[in-house]
């Protein structure tokens, strides 16, 4: 089969379509690209599917590479037959390939090696073929300077043996395949090993057969063999790895070579099949484990960088701490710094009248409508100063002392994970040089609730703290992954070119850091831009760059109205003519557009006014609904964050008592759910409907089962 004929199996769409999409890569277009602008070429693929082809496309690539380095390396040596070709073309997998490949890839001096340099190898053959005779007798023909007894000669040829057995494509394919389902995995605490929080207790003595392994198992395994407090092997039972051998090297009972082989088989597995099939058991569980953590940290960073913006808030964002300190920044609605401070209201100075007179002062000042706490050390502890300094503008005395803010202020605690990271970049040097490091902290917390993906792209993915394990996994894939989400996302919401930083504009296809800070550039030196055709005029924005960005950078109130809309330039035309039709212009009025939409397809259907307009159905349905909403963000139809005015201890808490609660992480075994109090309680997967799929940000009821004070732990159940 073609490549495209095997993505389109594995996608379970045409063959033709994955023809057309690999079409597209090859011309260098991108992902976001191919599948908001290329429906009629793609048959409507998403984005998700188009990545895959992408992805599937380089891994088959790369086999193609492989083999035809192996069928070179083979056909050098003068050992390619027919039927190894035909294995090898057939060949499906990187292991299936560097299997066929084993016998004659070139190794380390081995046993082997210096056996078949003895001339031990037709005595071998003897040993495989089951002949009959003496083996005594034979051997003693193979005597010489080097092989200077009969056991030497024998035990020479068994190594010859063992290693043609372990070489065998057919039983490392059997075995491998039985060891992946029937294998027992057993974990053991290292005598002595330091583990002082215990936190590998689980697998002091632990056992499990492979396949029932979960992806978390193998992962926490993994990094406590690499801290050096647990040991793992995996036993293979004997019937398994025989079978996979006599399937191949069948002992003949009768022959006087039988023991022979018997040792032979033996030393094999031992030796060398056992301990080569053991790496590629726990190689192929672990590359499983790996994807599966990269699949979830990768759902929920979407999740996240998908949540909607705060708009219109003043906000005002503290980086909690005790000795050194509360740092505090103010930004407006925009995001830009007002203000700046530091209060200590915990210990050791435990000023807390006077830090709640800074903060009152400081929402009185700038009007502040959202106080943002992050999630770190004292956060817990300063949530309750937030909430006295709410409560405060509720008393008769402030209102009397003309204090009240106008709108009222709320508070949100928010996720700080990478804020740190961000605070000490270059990009945080260069937007603020003269703040202190912390208290850069502080304005990327403030900002994170007014538009979180502008202000989380500016941080490594790995650094945002919503996955599993993220440290452990393959970090090529899991970067790979994550800037996949950014950009997807990224570019599934648009741009403000003309307000946009330069860390959101990178991740804009077709753009890329280097343009990125030329855009910025240009923008800064010449003011605003007033069209997407404008950008052609940025040094080094090209035709190709122009073509996979325009469509997905807005400009609002600039000179032609579909320059803020999601339409692409290329469509211009078509959108022009629809409006035409409808006896409407560019600038009509968005409510009376529906009706007139609605009328027009009414009259003549999309297929017949997309073949009058000679375009394709999908590209006129997106440039229609574009005309109706223009650049809508499509994080409007996410779940707003509860924002609270007061504060809970779990003290208050209840057992049967019933919440609202925001999904924080989504992990294998539940999800851990703010629901106000210092610690987030657990809903268990096990409490979760059946079918029902929860991701960062979602908005849920849940109901209090078990309160845990000491140990900090609070279990949830599904709000009936």
């Amino acid at each position: 089969m073609t490549h495209a004929d095997q993505i389109a199996k594995q996608l379970n769409v045409k063959p033709s379509q994955v023809a057309a999409t690999i079409k597209l890569l090859d011309e260098d277009n991108t992902v976001p690209f191919i599948a908001r602008y290329r429906k009629e070429m793609t048959g409507s693929l998403d984005d998700e599917q188009i990545r895959i082809i992408a992805d599937e496309l380089i891994r088959l690539r790369a086999l193609d590479d492989r083999r035809a380095a192996i069928l070179s390396s083979i056909e050098e040596q003068g050992k390619l037959t027919d039927e190894l070709r035909d294995a090898i073309t057939s060949a499906v997998t990187m292991t299936a390939l560097e299997d066929l490949y084993a016998p004659y890839k070139k190794k380390r001096r081995t046993r082997a090696m210096v056996a078949r340099e003895k001339g031990l190898e037709p005595l071998a053959d003897l040993i495989l073929k089951q002949d009959f005779g003496s083996p005594e007798e034979f051997a003693q023909k193979f005597l010489n300077d080097q092989v200077t007894t009969i056991e030497e000669a024998l035990q020479g040829a068994r190594d010859i043996v063992a290693e043609v057995i372990s070489d065998n494509a057919n039983v490392r394919s059997t075995l491998r395949s039985k060891a992946l389902k029937s294998s027992t995995v057993h974990a053991e605490k290292i005598k002595d090993a330091a583990d002082e929080k215990r936190v590998y207790e689980s697998y002091y003595d632990f056992s499990s057969r492979v396949d029932r392994l979960l992806p978390h198992q193998i992962l926490a395994v993994t990094r406590g063999e690499k801290e050096g407090v647990l040991r793992a092997r995996v036993e293979i039972p004997e019937r398994d790895w025989l079978d996979a051998i006599e399937s191949e090297f069948e002992q003949d009972i009768v022959s006087p070579f039988a023991d022979q082989l018997a040792l032979a088989i033996q030393d094999c597995a031992e030796r060398l099949l056992l301990p080569a099939i053991e790496r590629d058991v726990r190689r192929e569980k672990g590359e499983g484990a790996d994807n599966h953590a990269i699949q979830v940290f990768a759902t929920n960073l979407r999740a996240l960088l998908s949540q909607p913006p705060l708009a219109n808030q003043v906000a005002l964002g503290i980086d909690p701490g005790f000795r050194t300190g509360c740092k505090v920044a103010v930004v407006d609605a925009t995001g830009k710094l007002l203000d700046t401070g530091t209060i200590y209201p915990h210990e050791p100075k435990n000023d807390w009248k006077g830090s709640i007179n800074t903060l009152q002062d400081m929402i009185n000042r700038h009007h502040i409508t959202l106080i943002t706490i992050g999630n770190g050390t004292a956060s817990r502890e300063t949530e309750k100063l937030a909430a006295e300094v709410i409560r405060g503008f509720d008393t008769p005395r402030e209102k009397h002392a003309g204090l009240l803010n106008h709108q009222p202020t709320k508070y949100l605690i928010v996720n700080e994970a990478g804020a740190s990271v961000y605070s000490a970049s270059a990009l945080a040097r260069a937007e603020f040089p003269d703040l202190d490091v912390t208290i850069r902290g502080a304005v990327s917390i403030a900002r994170r609730a007014q538009d979180p993906l502008a202000e989380l792209v500016k941080i490594d993915p790995k650094s945002i703290g919503v996955g599993m394990y993220q440290h452990d996994v393959d970090q090529t894939a899991l970067n790979h992954a994550l800037d996949g989400v950014v950009e997807s996302v990224v570019n599934h919401v648009g741009a403000d070119v003309n307000t946009a930083s330069p860390a959101l504009l990178t991740h804009v296809v077709g753009i890329g850091p280097k343009l990125a800070n030329n855009i910025v550039a240009h923008r800064d030196a010449n003011g605003p831009f007033k069209s997407r055709a404008a950008l052609k005029k940025v040094t080094g924005l090209g035709p190709k760059a122009f073509e996979q960005a325009a469509g997905f950078l807005r400009i609002r109130d600039g000179a032609n109205p579909l320059d803020a809309t999601a339409i692409h330039p290329e469509s211009y035309e078509i959108a022009e003519a629809v409006l035409e039709r409808m006896g409407m212009s560019k600038k009509s009025p968005l409510k009376e557009r529906a009706s007139a939409i609605e009328a027009l397809t009414s009259k003549t259907s999309v297929e017949e006014l997309a073949k009058e307009l000679n375009c394709g159905v999908p590209t006129l349905k997106d440039v229609l609904e574009q005309l109706v909403r223009p650049g809508r963000d499509p994080r409007a139809d996410a779940q707003t964050p509860i924002l609270r005015s007061d504060v809970l201890k779990a003290e208050d808490l209840l057992t049967g008592m019933q919440m609202k609660g925001t999904v924080r992480n989504v992990i294998d075994f539940g999800a851990f759910v703010d629901i106000g109090v210092k610690q987030d309680g657990l809903l268990h997967i096990s409490q979760i409907p059946r079918g029902t799929v929860l991701k960062v940000g979602d908005i849920i009821d849940v109901e209090i089962q078990k309160i845990e004070i000491e140990r900090g732990r609070i279990s949830l159940g599904w709000a009936k």
